[in-house]
């Protein structure tokens, strides 16, 4: 059961009518009087002249306040709370919406239960899942109310009702989450036809404009690229103090821009709270313009921009499983960085699912452990080159690292969503666990290809050559190895062994490595997993349909037609991931 504070505002009247009209889209449907502070306070939709009976409730619930002197009357005395079941709940009856609203009333400090000088307020259902709550703030002793904090108050008794009702148990916040849209801000984007409210919009623009940025000035040109409109706030002496963007298409009734500061869209938004992350960049050991790609050195293509990413992700896995919160806390909101950078230089074939997936990872991103960003420089790095390396066109290589870093992010997300359960942060890790699942629809994307090519390559493979890589599969995993065997991708991971020993490796003692990285009880497919562990560890190529490298050891192996063949050297060490389905998701 959601609660939502809204905007306090200064038009009784206007919000009734609103609540007991037809709605925006004739979604209100027979709007009616649940519960009130007075059990003969009148109902507008269930009177025959509904005009007359609207005016009057209006009346009625202003009456403390217009009984005030003008001068004491509050400049904005109406209060406004909606309550909303979740879609799996049964539908409530009006007594039972008519208790909740009493609930919330008396929880929130409206009308405390057994108080005769509470504020006035009415309840208005007008659909099966919610009802709205207005009142006036005026007590009828003349005194305002006391509703501070009214907000959490609701919640806490929101996750009461829940149990009470048996309904379904929302995740308890901590006060990080950045701040909702206004039910106003939602209705105009609506009308709009927009996806999102302009607030939202804007905080996934800057949160993208911030992933891996190295200075002010990038970071503004940055935003002024992403077509967003940009003031800036400096003191007398020419020092930046902050900034606001908007949208150029949402503009208020005098057709000016609508600013959201920084801070306003989240706290880490904010200018000061970005120029930590540079500021600990700049602090790096050997940090210098020769080895920053911003002062002009060669640019990263985006499959080794991805490639770096994957490495860097994997380490912070292993921070993550075993490190100290603020060390963790300050890799989690890296990470979220890399996922932001992920999504804009994305092909178009994954780029909405790993939208989505930064979108929501975002409150992950955030908790009261404050992040320690010194120890998320090579995450940030990776965020940076993902950006400098730009869109990555889903094809060949570039597709391939795209897949094997959607499938480390993923093993990174869900590693967040774990030490977030642990630690109690409930909304944390519902928003990591959903990340992962669009990141999971993300990698089925852009995987199927690439693992396809190994498959082919491993079905076409010798018999001989087949039972080859069945022993080094039976030596490294015996406890695995007859339901690897049984898998689909089995012909996958068997082409990657050839590939392994190909490159000068020992494709058993590797696949024993790979395999004790971390349990594989849980995966949909341990050969998935283990093929792209091994391409990782050994240095493969992602797109297997390349030309097999030179080794720089000059090693032999058995070839299919039982010559022998000259391994060649790998490539740029470029680390593969964990399988998407390592962990069921």
């Amino acid at each position: 059961m959601i609660p939502s504070v809204n905007d306090m505002g200064d038009d009784t009247h206007g919000l009734l009518k609103y609540l007991y009209g037809p709605g925006k889209a004739e979604e209100h449907i027979d709007p009616h009087l649940v519960a009130a502070w007075d059990n003969l306070a009148p109902d507008p939709g269930r009177n025959a002249d509904r005009k007359a009976a609207l005016r009057a409730l209006q009346i009625l619930l202003d009456q403390p306040v217009m009984a005030l002197p003008e001068t004491e009357r509050p400049a904005e005395h109406v209060w406004h709370l909606s309550v909303r079941a979740a879609p799996e709940d049964p539908i409530l009856t009006d007594e039972q919406w008519a208790d909740i609203a009493r609930r919330m009333v008396s929880a929130t400090g409206i009308a405390p239960e057994g108080d005769d000088a509470a504020c006035r307020w009415a309840a208005v259902r007008h659909a099966d899942d919610h009802i709205h709550i207005v009142a006036t703030v005026v007590r009828h002793d003349g005194r305002q109310a006391r509703i501070r904090r009214d907000g959490a108050r609701a919640q806490a008794e929101a996750r009461k009702i829940e149990i009470d009702y048996d309904l379904r148990r929302v995740n308890t916040g901590d006060g990080t989450a950045a701040k909702r849209p206004s039910s106003a801000e939602r209705h105009k984007a609506n009308r709009q036809g927009k996806e999102r409210a302009p607030r939202e919009e804007l905080r996934e623009t800057v949160r993208r404009a911030a992933a891996g940025v190295a200075s002010e000035e990038e970071f503004f040109d940055r935003l002024a690229a992403a077509g967003l409109l940009v003031d800036t706030r400096a003191a007398p002496s020419g020092d930046l103090l902050g900034y606001k963007v908007a949208l150029s298409d949402d503009r208020n009734e005098d057709q000016e821009p609508i600013y959201y500061s920084g801070s306003t869209l989240a706290a880490d938004l904010s200018l000061p709270r970005i120029r930590e992350r540079w500021a600990n960049n700049a602090s790096e050991p050997g940090r210098d313009a020769a080895t920053d790609r911003s002062s002009g050195s060669d640019p990263i293509s985006p499959s080794d921009a991805r490639r770096q990413a994957a490495t860097a992700s994997w380490q912070a896995v292993l921070v993550i499983d075993q490190g100290e919160d603020g060390q963790i806390s300050g890799l989690i909101a890296a990470g979220g960085e890399v996922l932001d950078a992920l999504a804009k230089t994305s092909a178009l074939n994954t780029r909405r699912e790993l939208r989505d997936a930064a979108f929501v990872f975002e409150r992950a991103t955030r908790s009261h452990i404050r992040a320690e960003r010194q120890h998320a420089r090579d995450l940030r790095k990776a965020a940076r080159d993902l950006v400098q390396g730009g869109p990555a066109l889903g094809r060949v290589e570039d597709g391939a690292t795209t897949a094997m870093l959607i499938d480390m992010v993923f093993f990174l997300v869900t590693a967040t969503a774990q030490w977030h359960a642990m630690k109690g942060h409930a909304q944390q890790a519902a928003a990591a666990r959903q990340a992962a699942e669009h990141l999971r629809a993300a990698y089925q994307a852009a995987a199927p290809m690439y693992l396809g090519v190994m498959r082919d390559r491993g079905r076409r493979m010798s018999l001989p050559l087949q039972r080859k890589q069945t022993a080094y599969l039976r030596r490294a995993v015996p406890e695995l190895a007859e339901q690897v065997l049984a898998e689909p991708g089995w012909y996958a991971l068997a082409s990657t062994l050839a590939d392994v020993e190909r490159a000068g490796h020992d494709p058993a003692a590797l696949l024993a490595e790979a395999a004790e990285r971390r349990e594989l009880g849980t995966a949909d497919s341990i050969s998935d997993v283990l093929v792209w562990r091994l391409r990782r560890m050994a240095d493969l190529p992602a797109d297997a349909s390349a030309t097999p490298p030179t080794p720089e050891k000059h090693t032999t192996a058995p070839s299919r037609r039982g010559h022998t063949r000259t391994a060649t050297p790998s490539r740029t060490p470029g680390p593969g991931t964990e399988g998407t389905r390592e962990h069921r998701r």
